[in-house]
């Protein structure tokens, strides 16, 4: 039961950051220079590809974001060292609100500032996938789906292997995750190309429910 997990791991959470997630992937491709900005294996590989071919430029472009990801997850454990566990407003809700303010500052930038924008996503990324790293007691993440989709069919094959059907269970939770990033993607692109760069402001929609949700079950339940 969902009473029985942490706030934080529940899937109800999970689904809202996962809609976030997708949106903001979608959105970083679609409006701002047709870039992935969630996660960085991308902007790693086109980092050593310029670095190999001398294109200095290139490769500290590439590398920006990169910095701006692990910078993301030095401030959010930060925010974990500042505030804590504190009852009333807890860390993680407190890397939210971080957030929110970043991607109302995001939706402000013209498109000459699209570099930094992907970096902005990349940071609040790091920080969303470093203070939200389990559902039901399993690592995942909200902001890129590749583990998901190992972990996923990795538990569906052993629930099968072995007729366990918690396995199985626990395998449709993270293509689930994966199926709402997706949908969340689609939302995107049926909006960026008509809101354009203040789009990103509906991610503070999820983000806000989010917050809500965490508020109001966090009473007597850890997050």
């Amino acid at each position: 039961m969902e009473t029985n997990v942490r706030v934080s791991e529940t899937i109800r959470l999970g689904t809202l950051l996962a809609l976030t997630g997708g949106f903001m992937d979608a959105y970083s491709y679609l409006v701002r220079g047709g870039v992935f900005a969630n996660a960085e294996t991308g902007n790693i590989v086109l980092m050593g590809i310029n670095l190999a071919q001398g294109n200095w430029g290139r490769t500290l472009y590439y590398l920006v974001p990169v910095v701006s990801f692990a910078f993301g997850v030095f401030v959010a454990e930060w925010i974990q060292k500042r505030i804590g566990e504190n009852p009333r407003v807890h860390w993680k809700e407190g890397v939210l609100w971080a957030e929110i303010l970043l991607i109302f500052a995001a939706g402000l930038i013209p498109q000459s500032g699209n570099a930094l924008v992907n970096s902005m996503i990349a940071f609040i990324c790091a920080m969303q996938v470093e203070a939200f790293r389990k559902v039901r007691g399993k690592a995942y993440a909200t902001t890129m789906c590749t583990g998901n989709l190992r972990s996923g069919t990795e538990l569906l094959s052993l629930g099968q292997f072995e007729h366990d059907g918690s396995k199985k269970r626990a395998g449709l939770h993270f293509y689930w995750i994966d199926l709402v990033f997706i949908a969340g993607a689609a939302a995107g692109a049926l909006v960026c190309g008509r809101i354009g760069e203040k789009s990103i402001w509906l991610c503070n929609v999820t983000l806000l429910l989010s917050l809500a949700f965490i508020h109001r079950e966090k009473r007597g339940r850890e997050v």
